[in-house]
């Protein structure tokens, strides 16, 4: 008697056919694109730079038109605030994006730059220069001014780019690409040197994710849930950004004036974003002064305060766990906790940070020197806010995202990190 018969398990990472030659297709013209790109003149980049700074301006309308309907399908899905606020355009926005790119455009080209350079014994010119990746895929989450800022600095950084932005953005993205890929068109740079992912659905960028030997990097940016996804399924090689349980410390020497100041700005300037704290951790020498007037603060913010034991001892504070301390609330929430050392505060983040920014608020230097070197995170603030860790406010320009791994690139991820390198020797004859 013969046994049931089974079913072929499906391939949880199949793809049709269709989708994965339309892809294809996409990298393939990227790769030409590249190959242009690579031997463009500054000059070139950057009128094209400006040149999709002003077509995202003129497109506004149709931009904005397109984000209400995203905006209002989101909504009508339930999705969070803080994920709407993400996602949600108005002209400042659009402006902010424009001017990114007009930034981008002001900075020094990176390509041909020389990293390092010697003349050996044998008379050889040995030369280290940064040459652009090629094709770069970036997946990413909700926020449709990506869009414009990696393109801007993959354009500028010789890199042609694939970009695969989330279905609740689709409108949004597919309006500013068109206008981007319009207007670099009409400054002579190839419209495929921006491109969209093809496609609906979670396909195309599994496709994206294999496509090894047509996409050189890939960038996700996003949540824990993305970032994780595209590390373990990827053949492609990942620059992993990270999410950010960012935490301030307010040390025995704190000005507490100036550590009130840090915290609120940290917590309640856009806490929507990977850089806005996530943990207030205070030593115990200045609880019983700071505690009271920090919590108050922060309710009156209309943040929810979930704190240890001794932060429970103030109105309004609610009960904190261990997957308070180690989420990224994207929202008016933060997780406080009391702690008797800087070395304690120190083991706290060691034990619930995701390696983004830690703060430091102290008036002595010894403890900032301490926290500095104890603290292993992309970025480390010393009397400033956490909000402070983006690549406008370092003098980047535009950022692709935040890296919070150790290899090439970490912190924000501007024009430089967004190349690689190559040896050029240069000898008279040499033979070895």
């Amino acid at each position: 008697m013969s046994g049931p018969v089974l079913e072929p398990t499906p391939d949880p990472l199949a793809v049709s056919s269709d989708v994965e030659t339309a892809v294809l297709a996409a990298a393939v013209r990227a790769r030409g694109a590249a190959h242009e790109l690579a031997v463009a003149t500054r000059a070139a980049k950057d009128a094209a730079l400006e040149a999709m700074a002003e077509g995202l301006v003129t497109a506004s309308a149709e931009i904005l038109a397109a984000n209400a309907e995203d905006v209002r399908a989101a909504q009508q899905a339930g999705t969070p605030e803080a994920i709407v606020d993400r996602l949600r355009l108005d002209r400042s926005r659009i402006e902010g994006m424009a001017d990114g790119l007009r930034q981008v455009a002001g900075l020094p080209d990176p390509v041909g730059e020389v990293v390092r350079g010697s003349t050996l014994p044998n008379g050889l010119e040995l030369r280290q220069v940064r040459v652009p990746f090629g094709v770069v895929g970036i997946i990413y989450e909700a926020r449709p001014n990506v869009t414009a800022d990696a393109a801007g600095i993959c354009l500028k950084s010789g890199n042609a780019v694939l970009l695969r932005g989330s279905s609740s953005a689709l409108r949004s993205n597919q309006a500013i690409v068109t206008a981007l890929r319009r207007a670099a068109a009409s400054a002579g740079v190839p419209e495929d040197a921006v491109q969209p992912v093809p496609g609906e659905g979670h396909q195309p960028a599994k496709v994206l994710m294999r496509a090894r030997g047509h996409v050189d990097v890939l960038i996700p940016r996003g949540g824990a849930g993305l970032i994780r996804s595209v590390v373990q399924e990827s053949t492609v090689p990942v620059i992993e950004t990270g999410v950010g349980n960012c935490h301030v410390y307010v040390d025995a020497a704190a000005d507490l004036d100036m550590a009130l100041a840090i915290v609120l700005n940290s917590k309640t300037h856009r806490p929507s974003v990977c850089n806005a704290a996530e943990t207030l951790l205070v030593h115990a020498a200045v609880a019983d002064t700071f505690l009271p007037r920090v919590a108050q603060a922060l309710q009156d913010e209309g943040v929810t305060v979930h704190g240890d034991e001794t932060f429970q001892r103030q109105p309004g504070v609610v009960a904190a766990t261990d997957d308070d301390h180690d989420a990224e609330y994207l929202s008016l929430d933060i997780s406080a906790a009391v702690v008797p050392s800087l070395e304690a505060a120190v083991d706290h983040i060691r034990v619930h940070s995701s390696g983004h920014t830690e703060a430091i608020v102290t008036d002595s230097q010894e403890a900032a020197r301490r926290f500095v070197a104890a603290v292993d995170s992309a970025a480390v603030m010393v009397n400033a806010s956490t909000r402070f860790t983006d690549g406008g406010e370092f003098g980047f320009g535009a950022e692709i995202g935040i890296s919070t791994q150790k290899l090439h690139a970490r912190g924000p991820m501007g024009l430089p990190e967004m190349t690689s390198t190559k040896y050029v020797v240069t000898g008279q004859g040499h033979t070895r």
